[in-house]
């Protein structure tokens, strides 16, 4: 047999549970279940139920006493998934935390690399994994120039190269266009109809994997709480599921009211715009768009179009490559008009950012502390700094993770914490680069209602989302960015 492929493997889990060093809670607990080889399960739960930990633990990537505490046992094969070197396949929520190498090309090859497969393999199986998730860049294109999405595709080609006989899906398609969702779950069923492995995918909307998937695992307090085929579990436990926050089809949770008055004044302009991520080539150009105040504007389009760079550019955080960002005298308050050009302080109570990836902008200790750092910054008494900081814990679900760590959080968490942070600040307008990620029906309708209140309020909000239902619940008006320059 080769060392990176010996067959879909076995997978058992006996009472396990894990909980991270700085947490009180457990993040799974008395979790027993058996995964035959070649089966194809998912995994579904609310957000922070522990999903994202379960495949971390078959990944073998939890750490060890120091990081945390477990019990029970979690196997591979027979054997501790600590003890099985390439045969499990791990993809990430975060791309950029599974990205190691400058190149496209050489971060695709790195795992098969590390696995001990001959090089003249190698590269065949490097562009093969390409193609099959879509990702259409030369092999030395640099990583670093990739948009979000791109990222995850890259990252799921890293995986299917390896070819192991376990792989390990979070939340793969988070980040994609409609149209790479479907191409990334058919890339998986190729993979699986080439080379059989068993398949584990975490993902909170289940529609596109339901073609593919013959068993369901519901997760939560207490370990597993349905476990079936797709149709006996949602059709006996669809109300109990969708109450707890799971995304089930036919039970969409509820929008808010329609806006309560037309948008105001314009409060940011783009004009004749040109935005560049940091390689410094326009990704698109000749943007005109104006952004009002108690106006929701949902910036869409396919992966690698400049979404991401637009909001940035947006923000005050990228200079324009060409054009002009210009904010209305109103929210300049005396400032110049050109974004880029204010202090990180002038910007925290103007222009607000929440980024794609949650991770670059957490800079404290505590979850608590973390919703502290702008209004600190501004020199808002520490009274009105903790009265703010409880509102937004309490509406976002974060109360009982006041005290974690915030690297600690799932990433559904991180980015209602993120989301949180920036409205601490109360900015006029608020940039925000795909604000449900990683949410359950629940905590993605209590994000809409709390965007809506701010709309409703006079604030300018950006949303930079695939997430086409935000734009509908919000009454946003869509701004759609054409493929890349």
């Amino acid at each position: 047999m080769r060392p990176d492929h010996t067959g879909p493997a076995a997978i058992e889990a006996h009472g396990w549970g894990w909980r991270h060093a700085s947490r009180l809670a457990w993040a799974l607990r008395d979790v027993s279940f058996r995964i035959d080889p070649g089966e194809r399960v998912l995994v579904l739960g609310a957000s922070g139920a522990g999903k994202s930990t379960l495949l971390h633990g078959l990944a073998g990537v939890l750490g060890g006493d120091e990081e945390g505490e477990s019990e029970g046992e979690l196997l591979i094969d027979g054997a501790p998934a600590t003890a099985t070197r390439g045969r499990a396949g791990l993809v990430l929520q975060d791309p950029d935390s599974q990205i190691i190498l400058a190149r496209a090309g050489d971060d695709v090859a790195f795992g098969c690399e590390n696995l001990g497969v001959p090089r003249a393999e190698i590269w065949p199986r490097v562009a093969a994994a390409l193609d099959a998730v879509g990702l259409d860049v030369p092999l030395d294109h640099p990583t670093k120039a990739l948009s979000g999405g791109q990222k995850q595709r890259l990252a799921l080609a890293g995986m299917l190269a390896m070819r192991p006989g376990l792989v390990l899906l979070d939340e793969p398609t988070a980040n994609l266009d409609p149209q790479g969702v479907i191409e990334v779950r058919d890339a998986v069923e190729r993979m699986l109809q080439r080379q059989p492995a068993t398949l584990i995918v975490v993902e909170h909307r289940l529609d596109v994997w339901l073609p593919l998937i013959t068993r369901v695992i519901v997760v939560g307090a207490g370990g597993v709480i349905a476990d079936g085929a797709p149709h006996e579990v949602l059709g006996a436990e669809g109300a109990r599921l969708a109450a707890d926050g799971v995304w089930v089809p036919g039970r969409a949770p509820a929008d808010p009211a329609a806006p309560l008055q037309g948008p105001g004044a314009a409060l940011l302009s783009a004009r004749d715009l040109s935005v560049a991520r940091v390689t410094g080539r326009p990704v698109t150009s000749g943007i005109d768009l104006d952004v009002h105040a108690g106006q929701v504007l949902a910036i869409t389009g396919p992966n690698g179009a400049g979404k991401s760079t637009l909001g940035l550019t947006l923000a005050g955080l990228l200079p324009p490559a060409g054009g002009e960002v210009a904010a209305s005298a109103s929210l300049a308050g005396g400032l110049v008009t050109a974004p880029i050009r204010w202090a990180s302080r002038d910007l925290l109570t103007r222009i607000g950012m929440v980024f794609q990836e949650p991770e670059h902008q957490l800079l404290a200790k505590t979850v608590r502390d973390e919703l502290a750092v702008g209004p600190r910054a501004l020199g808002i008494p520490e009274d009105e700094i903790a009265a703010r900081s409880d509102e937004l814990l309490a509406r976002l679900r974060l109360d009982r993770l006041a005290a974690a760590n915030p690297y600690t959080l799932s990433g559904g968490e991180k980015r209602r914490l993120t989301v949180a942070a920036a409205i601490a600040t109360r900015p006029r307008v608020l940039v925000l680069d795909e604000p449900t990620f990683g949410q359950d029906a629940r905590t993605w309708a209590e994000l809409v209602a709390m965007l809506a209140v701010l709309r409703d309020e006079g604030s300018a909000i950006v949303t930079i989302t695939h997430d086409l239902d935000v734009a509908r619940a919000l009454h946003a008006e869509r701004f759609e960015l054409g493929g890349p320059a």
